[in-house]
């Protein structure tokens, strides 16, 4: 397919007709290249969705550095197994100034770096947010709660924000986690995971006890959410944009996983 030309005023426009609008509070998902030749890459990304939500308006993107996890669990799946000790040993503590995202996207690299912009502090799972709400979105982001009520995305539902996709599928959605934290299902397990964090002004290698991450079933979540006609869809260069009310996704995926997970 042939790569399409996208300016900063046919994002807008986009985004716009999609349902942003000034004083939103939006968690964003975006894939740059899936887009097409976006002219000035992830900066005019950004420029244009807060362009679209003002001043009063609140951006947030993931920012995990998931890589800070214990090899046991295979985020480190390249690496031979006689490194793991090592790896555990001497991967630097998280710094939110400083660790760069895992898989996250130009756009949301740039954006943690954004001038303005906070970044949580948890050491695998956090996000980094702009503009009114940002420091109430990125305070207190507890070890335990990665996706839970009061993480940052449980924050989200409570200000009853949004989700936009850029180019991405609901694989990407971090706010179905928040559906797997309240449903009950037989499955539901939590599990020990480990980060390299500093303590007291020392690099520390500790254990905290979390809900198992499990996303397996987004994409099928989503394909039954969008059915439902609760979501807005715009194209935008060779893939599309699409906007949701967090609270109704949510609530429909803590029924779906009651009813489909094992």
């Amino acid at each position: 397919m042939e790569r399409k030309l996208l300016l900063k005023d046919d994002i807008v426009k986009a985004l716009r007709n999609v349902g942003v609008c000034p004083g939103q509070i939006i968690m964003v998902h975006t894939s740059l290249s899936s887009l097409g030749f976006v002219c000035g890459g992830a900066q005019t990304i950004i420029e244009a969705l807060i362009e679209c939500v003002g001043k009063d308006g609140t951006i947030m993107m993931p920012a995990q550095s998931w890589k800070n996890l214990d090899p046991e669990t295979g985020v480190h799946w390249e690496e031979p197994k006689e490194w793991w000790q090592m790896i555990r040993d001497n991967w630097p503590a998280y710094n939110k100034d400083i660790t760069p995202t895992n898989t996250m996207g130009a756009v949301a690299e740039m954006f943690r770096k954004w001038p303005g912009a906070l970044r949580s502090d948890h050491p695998a799972r956090s996000v980094a947010a702009f503009g009114k709400y940002a420091k109430y979105l990125t305070e207190n982001h507890d070890l335990s709660d990665i996706f839970g009520d009061d993480s940052p995305i449980g924050k989200l539902y409570e200000l009853n924000g949004c989700v936009l996709l850029m180019g991405v599928g609901y694989d990407k959605n971090t706010s179905l986690h928040l559906a797997d934290v309240r449903a009950e299902y037989p499955g539901k397990h939590l599990c020990t995971e480990h980060s390299a964090v500093m303590v007291n002004g020392i690099r520390e290698w500790i254990a905290y006890q979390t809900l198992y991450v499990d996303g397996n079933d987004f994409e099928e979540i989503g394909d039954a959410f969008e059915s439902q006609g609760k979501v807005s869809r715009e194209p935008l260069g060779n893939n599309s944009i699409c906007l949701m009310q967090q609270r109704n996704l949510v609530d429909f995926a803590v029924k779906w996983i009651e009813k489909n997970r094992k």
